[in-house]
């Protein structure tokens, strides 16, 4: 008689939709911090372009965290929504944050008192924060809808 041990390999604890939702607004905040960061420490002070005669304004760490938080964890909060009453949530999400993101460039390129690289910094800022959040939120549920 010949015993036979049969050894499995640990299984990867999944982590949850939410935690995983968490991290992809944690990284696109990161994201923007980041990139804020370097332009600032290259000796761009980064302002925001004004509409009015005012001066543009500028923009401090705490701004770029607070934006990109309040957008990421909106958009967490209507694909949850939509996940809650619709079985194409993530088709509708997309469509929605893409014409967001599209829609929220007009900040950026618009208004007068920043130079264009100014302009092409905050527009990159957009396109990655909004990049992060349209990638990860919609991958993080399993159920795929």
């Amino acid at each position: 008689m010949s015993a036979t041990t049969t050894m499995t390999a640990p299984t990867a604890v999944a982590a949850s939709p939410r935690r995983m939702r968490l991290l992809t607004v944690g990284a696109a905040v990161a994201a923007a911090v980041i990139i804020w960061s370097v332009a600032e420490l290259a000796g761009m002070h980064v302002r925001q372009p004004t509409t009015g005669t005012g001066p543009a304004m500028a923009l401090n760490v705490g701004f770029v965290i607070a934006v990109s938080a309040i957008a990421s964890l909106a958009g967490w909060g209507l694909l949850a929504l939509l996940e809650h009453f619709t079985s194409r949530a993530r088709a509708i999400w997309t469509t929605v944050a893409v014409v967001f993101l599209l829609l929220s460039l007009g900040g950026p390129l618009s208004g007068h008192g920043v130079s264009t690289g100014n302009r092409l910094l905050l527009v990159l800022i957009h396109l990655v924060v909004g990049s992060i959040v349209i990638i990860g939120l919609p991958r993080a549920n399993k159920s795929g809808r």
